[in-house]
């Protein structure tokens, strides 16, 4: 399995590279079509006899990757693809479902030039199979199989809007008075992992000794991403099921967690502060809570609301009087105009929920001036595409 994830990663960095060349001499783009007679040729090369063990449907898979990376970069959806590198997103995938066999009852799964394998299912596999990706983690291999089904348009069982207000102090405070307090993965384990980050550092690079103390290192990298991802999915699910509509503020957390160093000749202030405040912000999983969010309401037929988050906790709920004078520490709210007091949070999720309600009813959202139309988030067809990811043994 190393070696067929290492001949997918050499076929993708090939190709990326005669694509770069070719770029940079003026010519036209080279379709998957053109560059998968170039596979042909590396696959028969005597210089590459290696790449022929590879499965040919893998290996057409990772040019399929470098097609698709490259339409998002030329749609603006997503930066120039970028060389992988040896031990990051180990991964090969089977494309067609004639190419593996799966035994639930007996927990094993057939995969070409490898054979029967052993797993440890997580969830039980539901419709027609599609693909296969296998895909290495910390020195464990898995199986995310995907599938096709077709699913009901589910019927909300709650009936209950709620508005969320994330932060630092609290992980989440809902417009009904209560929140969830944070798990801060990271920061509970940063002591540790500095420490083996330290031995790490002082062995020699690739020897023997590095690998033992890499592998610490990464094992503790992993207990602290599932950790916040088992939050997370726990979290999500109970907000989900309590609740039709969920309004959360249309945060940027790239910009919000960028590092102020600055440059040489305009040098930032305040810097290791501003990154003890990155690492804060990332360890709360942000972005990672609004993507399970939104999917998990589809799936309960309910309905996720992104609204512009400026001045919600500057905002009376009371007189909607707007001055930052009202928000006077970090939790406590009072406003200046009308006397009116609270949490802090408390006041932004409910100026969350407000915002949402006026964006589900009119569709539009006032922001610095100017009427910004919004399209809220809904359950798209009655199609269902999900991935089981198991454990092999």
């Amino acid at each position: 399995m190393r070696r067929f994830a290492g001949s997918c990663r050499f076929i993708y960095n090939k190709a990326l590279a005669l694509q770069k060349e070719n770029r940079a001499a003026g010519n036209k783009f080279i379709s998957y079509v053109a560059m998968a007679k170039y596979l042909t040729a590396w696959r028969n090369s005597s210089e590459t006899p290696w790449l022929s063990d590879t499965p040919c449907s893998s290996s057409q898979q990772a040019l399929i990757d470098l097609d698709r990376a490259f339409k998002n970069f030329f749609e603006k959806r997503a930066g120039f693809p970028k060389f992988k590198r040896r031990g990051t997103g180990d991964a090969f995938r089977y494309a067609s479902s004639k190419e593996f066999k799966l035994d639930e009852g007996n927990d094993r799964i057939f995969l070409p030039k490898l054979g029967w394998m052993r797993y440890r299912n997580s969830r039980e596999v539901l419709g027609e199979l599609r693909n296969v990706t296998i895909s290495k983690s910390c020195g464990k291999w898995f199986a995310s199989i995907l599938t096709r089904r077709e699913v009901e348009l589910p019927v909300p069982k709650a009936a209950t809007a709620i508005g969320i207000d994330v932060g630092i102090a609290r992980f989440a405070t809902l417009s009904d008075g209560s929140f969830i307090a944070p798990l801060n993965s990271f920061k509970k384990h940063q002591q540790r992992l500095a420490r083996y980050q330290r031995r790490l550092s002082r062995k020699v690079k690739f020897s023997s000794n590095w690998q033992k103390a890499k592998a610490r290192v990464q094992k503790i990298h992993t207990r602290i991403a599932n950790a916040r991802r088992d939050f997370l999915q726990k979290t999500t699910t109970t907000i989900c099921r309590n609740h039709a509509l969920v309004c959360i503020e249309d945060l940027q957390v790239r910009n919000m967690s960028k590092s102020s160093k600055g440059s040489v000749a305009q040098p930032g202030k305040r810097v290791r502060q501003k990154a003890a405040l990155n690492r804060a912000i990332l360890d709360q999983g942000w972005g990672e809570f609004r993507r399970q969010l939104d999917y998990k309401m589809a799936w309960n037929g309910g309905l996720l609301l992104a609204v512009p988050p400026h001045q919600t906790s500057q905002t009376c709920p009371a007189c909607r009087h707007v001055s930052k004078d009202n928000r006077q520490t970090q939790a406590k709210f009072l406003c200046v105009n009308c006397g009116y007091a609270n949490h802090a949070d408390v006041v932004g999720a409910v100026n969350t929920l407000e915002r949402g309600h006026r964006l589900l009813s009119c569709g539009e959202m006032a922001q610095s001036g100017h009427l910004k139309k919004q399209e809220p988030t809904e359950a798209r067809g009655n199609s269902s595409r999900r991935a089981v990811e198991i454990s092999i043994l």
